[in-house]
């Protein structure tokens, strides 16, 4: 086989299965794994596959968003590490806003039982995790949930959240970068991103580092506006560099 044949071949199983892994697919077309990673590479310079860790993902564009059970296990390991450091930032009392995403449903899911604090949120996966939080005062937000993400958004959501002043808020996304800022495919999504960056004092950006460069339908920030960026390793010391120089902290976890 080709490899044009072997990446278009890697290009629909890719897309029927939500993600393809390097090991898997060097065993099915008996290749070295340094094969498929050149092959891998090849789609993602293309705009058709996006890499991370261990493999690929179909690419972020206009009209493509994953559903939340693919997104959770994409990047896994990463997350954790980014969701643990985070919690340095949790105030010791007060009021946190956390977003809708992966990475946030993992932090929510690892505050301590010794925390006493009020959270705002309008993700139900994140609202789960904190409903039983002995010391968590758990305000949900209501609005039309999506079912891609399991988070509510609309009138009701943006109006909530325009009486909310926060200390802090945990901020998730699709895709960033220090040119083209801030997405998510959905306009949506990206309304009450935008509320909720103005609804606290404090902005801690939670996204691992496939996420850099990914830029999606709907703009809903740019980097200066991010106190803290808060990714893994993947994410290149120049690359983090470029991004503090616009002002944000980056924590590489």
């Amino acid at each position: 086989m080709y490899a044009p044949e072997r990446q278009q071949e890697i290009l629909r199983l890719a897309h029927d299965g939500g993600r393809v892994d390097v090991l898997s697919l060097a065993e099915e077309f008996q290749v070295t794994a340094e094969t498929i990673r050149r092959d891998l590479k090849a789609l993602d310079r293309a705009g058709l596959l996006r890499r991370v860790h261990g493999g690929a993902i179909p690419a972020g564009r206009l009209g493509f968003e994953p559903d939340l059970a693919e997104r959770d296990v994409v990047a896994a390991d990463e997350k954790d590490r980014i969701a643990a450091a985070a919690l340095g930032e949790l105030p010791a009392e007060g009021n946190v806003i956390i977003d809708a995403g992966t990475t946030t449903a993992r932090l929510a899911a690892a505050v301590p039982l010794g925390s006493v604090l009020t959270v705002v949120t309008h993700a139900l996966p994140v609202a789960a995790r904190l409903a039983d939080h002995p010391g968590i005062s758990l305000h949900l937000v209501g609005g039309r949930v999506r079912h891609r993400t399991r988070a509510a958004v609309d009138a009701w959501a943006l109006s909530a959240y325009s009486q909310i002043n926060a200390d802090v808020v945990f901020l998730a996304t699709n895709g960033f970068s220090p040119q083209g800022g801030l997405t998510t495919p959905d306009l949506a999504e990206a309304a009450v991103k935008r509320a909720v960056l103005s609804a606290a004092r404090r902005v801690v950006l939670l996204a691992d580092s496939a996420k850099f460069g990914q830029e999606h339908f709907a703009r809903f920030g740019d980097l200066d506006g991010i106190d803290l960026l808060i990714t893994d390793t993947g994410l290149s010391p120049e690359n983090a560099l470029s991004i503090e120089s616009r002002g944000t902290e980056v924590v590489r976890a």
